[in-house]
């Protein structure tokens, strides 16, 4: 809660990644509110109670926000999804924009292992944002794993990561009214 909150304001690629690890690890307690309390909610330290109390409400929310929503298996929580509908808006609008010409040159560098990925992606129907962050958030799991990593995926990572990196700085442009389209 606290990172995310921290996140949210700093970085809007870094909260995203860090929510949907959030509702795995969610997932991976089973949804278990009283496991997720003892075993990390509990082991955070300097918190004070209010603090404590807080967190333990905040994922008590996200249980039931993904039992709401029938995300309990798969899936990304109603707010997450609207990240990535924030994010497409603003690429979309930046796409248009004669002032970017860094962003989409940004963009179209990362467009051909975009296309390379959507093709991969067995059928299912996720824009060029989403299809980025499920790129990103797969190399994050695999180097939690401690897998190895291709040197063509570290390459068209390369590029993804300075893509969504150029949006998030933007979108935080932009809520921030600092932005000029």
């Amino acid at each position: 809660m606290f990172t995310a909150s921290a996140k949210k304001k700093e970085n809007i690629a870094e909260y995203l990644l860090y929510m949907w690890q959030i509702e795995d690890i969610i997932r991976a307690y089973k949804l278990d509110l009283e496991r997720i309390r003892t075993e990390i909610v509990d082991a955070y330290t300097g918190l004070s109670d209010e603090q404590r109390t807080a967190l333990y409400e905040w994922y008590e929310s996200l249980i039931d926000m993904m039992r709401s929503e029938g995300v309990t298996e798969h899936g990304h929580l109603q707010l997450n999804t609207n990240v990535i509908i924030d994010l497409t808006d603003l690429h979309l609008r930046l796409l248009k924009s004669p002032r970017e010409p860094f962003y989409t040159a940004a963009f179209y560098k990362a467009l051909p292992y975009i296309v390379e990925l959507r093709a991969k992606s067995q059928g299912a129907q996720v824009g060029e944002i989403e299809t980025c962050f499920n790129a990103l958030y797969g190399i994050l799991m695999l180097r939690l794993q401690q897998r190895e990593v291709s040197t063509d995926t570290l390459k068209a990572m390369k590029d993804i990561t300075a893509f969504i990196t150029t949006l998030a700085e933007k979108y935080r442009l932009d809520k921030a009214g600092e932005l000029e389209l």
